[in-house]
């Protein structure tokens, strides 16, 4: 009876082994379905994919972001606000403004253009943005004004005015690193004069940010827009306008008598100091010592007495003063 039992016995253990067998298969298989179920969300996430045990990285977006450096203002600069605007106003029943070129960053240098006469005169400020942005709120100003007033400017003669020859350092807000342009030139010692230098002392000079003439004399957009205009037309006199407090300063090196007369008078009728306060800065590349070497009859860099006042009224007895100036 015994013999007869063992086989069944045997039977009864194998049933039970290929049972264990087959679940712990089954438990495998449905581990395995679930893990490979998983992957598509996870590989989503992951820089690489696994092929055959060797990681090798996907491929991921181009990126829609970039670092951009954060301006640090000027601790000893005076807070002054911003009254700048990103596009240029439109005067109604006045002059449309006309594009001379573009800045660095592809900004529009505009100008104004008032009467038809064949004298010719130019205004140009905002030369240097930051916190001397008060000479582009004055040259606005005074565009309103002969907007309204046309008979200002006498039959004779034409006014051309440049409110923001730097509209990249304007954009920048009324501080020190607004001065140059995005280049990082100082546009007043960017004119290809004969004096024009790359770099200078700047131990008496403006020493708040680094800055240069640019790589050689006119290299900058900004220069060069404001080089044609002049080229193209015959201008008689130039007010480059600056701030703050030294003065008049005629063009030239030395200075030319004609821009010392120009000088002389703008300083009686605004009150400007002539001769400037010389502060042993030397002034290389100027607007006004280029304009003096090619056909300009006379020219000024002119400073406004603040960094915050456009300081209208002194400035428009200025512009009659221009008007009625014959080198």
């Amino acid at each position: 009876m015994k013999r007869s039992q063992r086989p069944h016995s045997r039977s009864i253990g194998s049933t039970i082994a290929w049972a264990l067998n087959g679940s712990a298969i089954v438990v495998l298989l449905a581990v395995l379905t679930t893990y490979f179920a998983r992957q598509p969300a996870q590989a989503s996430s992951s820089p690489f994919v696994y092929l055959g045990g060797t990681p090798r990285p996907t491929s991921t977006a181009v990126p829609t972001s970039f670092y951009l450096p954060t301006i640090t203002p000027n601790p000893l600069a005076t807070p002054i606000e911003d009254y700048s605007t990103p596009t240029p106003f439109v005067l109604s029943g006045g002059p449309a403004p006309r594009t001379i070129g573009f800045s660095a960053l592809s900004k529009p240098i505009l100008y104004y253009a008032f009467g038809h006469g064949e004298r010719q005169y130019l205004i140009v400020a905002g030369i240097h943005g930051g916190y001397e942005g008060n000479t582009t709120d004055l040259a606005n100003q005074l565009v309103i004004y002969l907007a309204e007033h046309l008979e200002v400017v006498p039959s004779d003669a034409s006014l051309y005015i440049i409110a923001s020859m730097n509209p990249d350092g304007a954009a920048l807000g009324r501080n020190a690193d607004g001065r140059a342009n995005s280049n990082g030139v100082d546009l007043n010692r960017n004119f290809p004069s004969r004096n024009w230098v790359p770099d200078w002392d700047h131990s008496n000079c403006w020493n708040d940010r680094p800055t240069t003439g640019g790589k050689s004399g006119g290299s900058e957009l900004e220069t060069r827009a404001v080089m044609s205009f002049i080229g193209s037309h015959r201008i008689r006199a130039v007010i480059s306008y600056h701030s703050a407090a030294l003065g008049v300063f005629p063009g030239g090196d030395p200075w030319e008598p004609a821009s010392e007369r120009l000088a002389s008078a703008l300083a009686d009728a605004t009150g400007y100091r002539y001769p400037p306060i010389d502060i042993g800065c030397h002034y290389t590349g100027t607007l006004a010592d280029w304009a003096v070497e090619n056909g300009v009859g006379a020219a000024v860099d002119m400073e406004l007495s603040s960094h915050q006042d456009a300081e209208f009224t002194r400035n428009l007895r200025a512009v009659m003063v221009l008007l009625g100036f014959s080198e």
